[in-house]
């Protein structure tokens, strides 16, 4: 079985995951930028994270043979902090490396998604943890008077309540498994059972919570279970992804393990 896994955070994760990850059959992932458990209070904070994520955790993946992408973007949890705005000026050169998308939500949602346009980039869009339903349809009612297309953009943190409009909307559709507070694996093999795997992304959101980086293979194997055939599970936990984000032109899935010695040449800041 081979995984990609579109929505994780390994910034969070130890060495001991990604080794994990790789007995358990994941080959790539896509790492959002996200909120790091403590506000931040300057611009100069999001781009030293961003530099991080565009260097040192490539490096650290590559180790164990795994492909790493990111997303960069004013997260929504910080997008109404007059201190953390100012990073939508900087994001335009940072659109220039060899990532895939943006992540966003709230007020910064219209401006990053014309930034996405602007770069031919496609949109990985976050919706809210609650009043799901809402929080969708003003998603919607945004990225419909963007200049993105449905067809590139990723609709995350789907559920039963708001599967059937994200789907009629035309964009990707997303779920993240993960312990406690969103899908677990049964809940997810009921909505592919329900609504098909076209287009469909399934992710373990793994973070500092409580989180499981090895959701996406526990949904393979109840799938496979559950009587869904091998090309279905390739399909969700595979091929959908690639087709997803390789709508950017910028997805490389070819690892070279890196030589150690020069892992302080690894990162390379936004504007080089």
């Amino acid at each position: 079985m081979r995984i990609f896994d579109p929505h994780i955070h390994m910034t969070s994760r130890t060495t001991d995951d990604y080794e994990a990850m790789r007995a358990a059959g994941i080959r790539a992932v896509v790492e959002p930028s996200f909120w790091l458990g403590q506000p931040r209070t300057s611009t100069a904070s999001f781009l030293d994270y961003f530099d991080s994520l565009l260097g040192w955790e490539p490096f650290r993946a590559a180790q164990y043979g795994i492909a790493h992408h990111c997303t960069l973007a004013l997260n929504p949890k910080e997008a109404n902090d007059p201190r953390c705005v100012p990073v939508l000026d900087e994001l335009p050169r940072y659109l220039l490396k060899d990532q895939v998308c943006l992540l966003y939500t709230d007020t910064a949602l219209a401006a990053q998604l014309q930034l996405a346009a602007d770069h031919g980039l496609p949109a990985l869009v976050h919706t809210p943890h609650r009043d799901k339903l809402a929080g969708l349809r003003r998603t919607l009612d945004v990225a419909r008077e963007s200049a993105l297309s449905p067809d590139r953009i990723l609709v995350d943190h789907l559920n039963e309540t708001t599967v059937k409009e994200a789907k009629d909307s035309g964009c990707w559709l997303g779920f993240s498994v993960y312990p406690d507070t969103k899908m677990d694996e049964r809940r997810m093999v009921a909505i592919l059972r329900a609504h098909g795997p076209d287009q469909v992304l399934v992710n373990s959101a793994a973070d500092w919570g409580r989180s499981d980086p090895l959701k996406t293979r526990r949904v393979g194997d109840l799938m496979l279970a559950e009587g869904f055939t091998e090309d279905e599970v390739d399909l969700v936990l595979w091929r959908n992804p690639v087709a997803f984000y390789g709508l950017s032109g910028r997805l490389n899935l070819e690892v070279t393990p890196p030589d150690a010695s020069h892992e302080g040449n690894s990162v390379l800041r936004g504007g080089e």
